[in-house]
């Protein structure tokens, strides 16, 4: 089997630096890749039309194994570190795209925590509305919680009382949050959310990963997200790292509003089970200054200090 190779990528315009070759059985594949191996993070990579006559090598190793496997191609290499990869073949918005993932950064993708089996806020069997319109919708399967399907009119998933909703959380991937963004609907979908009451906007990755995007400025998606807490402080947009975290808050914050609404509409029933006052209360008794100061707008003549002659309170209550 042929080697792996990484070379230097000849298009100074392109800003994916480097060019790889793998040796597949069927043939070599060239991808333009941004980086010589995904250490610390996934490394985005192109695919490239052909491989260059004269390339200027970086690196090249002996290969143990390389086989597509479905959306997939397991590389290993014959090394001692960094010999065990995978690159994935997936689509988005409409084209293809390749990621480089190694085990180490699959394993720092996925935060290693066990997530509790409580209620949520003490609900048992917290209902969830789940809108028709949502492709591949959460379960809640792990949650103590049921879900119905149901044309929503902000958010994808909320909870409800007496026909009303309460609460809605809008869940977004990272690469929807920036389509959302660049595309101008980020604030029309806030403005919606923020009638609701309580709402939030759930993103299934960690901010962090905003400042490795490559298809638009990160600035710019910061500064929206920023923009969006100033004038939209109702509405939190909860990054969560992963797909499970982002479905385990969006449970306990349908939960924790349920909860304090059933709290809320509980204590005004019971202030309207009080007995009410069946006469008028009587008027607050004036204190000295409110007659003093009567008194001399109405020419009497009255001491600085001290008490009031009884017929100038006489002449204050028979007014």
């Amino acid at each position: 089997m042929e080697d792996f190779v990484v070379a230097h990528n000849p298009d100074d315009e392109s800003s994916l630096p480097f060019l790889i070759r793998l040796p597949l059985p069927s043939g070599p594949v060239v991808l333009k890749v941004r980086d010589t191996w995904p250490r610390t993070s996934k490394v985005y990579c192109h695919p490239s039309d052909d491989w260059p006559a004269d390339p200027s090598i970086v690196e090249r190793v002996p290969v143990r194994s390389c086989v597509r496997r479905g959306a997939a191609i397991d590389l290993v290499l014959d090394r001692g570190r960094e010999n065990r990869s995978q690159f994935v073949f997936t689509r988005a918005r409409g084209r293809q795209m390749v990621f480089w993932q190694s085990a180490r950064t699959r394993k720092q993708a996925r935060p290693n925590v066990s997530l509790p089996t409580a209620r949520a806020s003490g609900v048992e069997e917290l209902a969830i509305i789940v809108d028709s319109h949502e492709r591949y919708a959460w379960k809640f399967s792990r949650q103590q919680a049921t879900t119905t399907r149901r044309a929503l009119t902000a958010g994808d998933y909320a909870v409800e009382h007496d026909g009303r909703i309460l609460a809605a959380v809008e869940r977004k991937s990272l690469a929807d949050l920036v389509s959302t963004i660049t595309g101008g609907k980020l604030w029309y979908l806030l403005a919606d959310l923020a009638s609701v009451g309580r709402s939030a906007v759930v993103v299934e990755d960690r901010y962090s990963q905003v400042f490795k995007l490559d298809r638009v400025r990160p600035a710019v998606i910061a500064d929206a997200v920023a923009e969006a807490a100033i004038r939209y402080p109702s509405v939190p947009i909860m990054f969560c790292e992963t797909r499970a975290l982002a479905q385990e808050w969006t449970y306990r914050f349908l939960g924790a509003a349920l909860a304090q609404h059933r709290r809320t509409d509980g204590a005004d029933e019971l202030a309207d089970q009080l007995p009410r006052p069946t006469h008028d209360l009587p008027a607050p008794e004036p204190t000295t200054a409110d007659v003093r100061a009567w008194a001399r707008a109405n020419g009497l003549e009255v001491p600085d200090r001290g008490r009031l002659r009884p017929e100038i309170w006489d002449a204050y209550r028979d007014q």
